[in-house]
């Protein structure tokens, strides 16, 4: 059941990743801005021109990145859904993976924030997810209780 769990963990990293991917891939200009920066940073002058063109393959090369982690991310979720005692604590898992990796993720590469109101909802999620791993499941259904009878 732990090893579940894990699973439910890597499976909401690598949807978080997956998201990342596609931002990148469909957002405007990011990569461009990225390379720019960079270029700035490392003072080659005149380079800035590279970037008009070069941001074209690092889209294609996150289009590749989206589907290689989305596959990653349903072979995870599969093997956490196999694992987990139940559907709903390996769901509720990836969920909460996937937010907070989320958050980290956007926070060290984008610099984004969020809102008291988010954090309030990811700690309820949180919440849920505790009392989810705090149950134990039901070792015998009502129809294996009624043939015991």
């Amino acid at each position: 059941m732990l090893l579940g769990s894990f699973y439910a963990l890597f499976a909401g990293f690598w949807g978080a990743a997956a998201s990342l991917s596609a931002k990148l891939t469909l957002g405007a200009d990011y990569l461009r801005d990225m390379c720019e920066s960079w270029t700035r940073q490392t003072e080659t002058h005149g380079e800035t021109a590279v970037c008009d063109w070069l941001h074209i393959p690092l889209r294609l090369l996150c289009a590749g990145l989206l589907f290689t982690c989305n596959t990653v991310m349903w072979t995870f979720f599969s093997k956490a859904l196999r694992h987990c005692s139940s559907s709903a604590r390996a769901t509720v898992t990836t969920t909460a993976s996937n937010f907070i990796s989320s958050a980290v993720m956007g926070r060290l590469i984008f610099g984004e924030t969020h809102a008291a109101l988010w954090w309030v909802g990811i700690s309820l999620t949180l919440c849920g997810l505790l009392v989810l791993h705090g149950s134990t499941p039901q070792t015998l259904s009502q129809e294996e209780e009624k043939k015991d009878t």
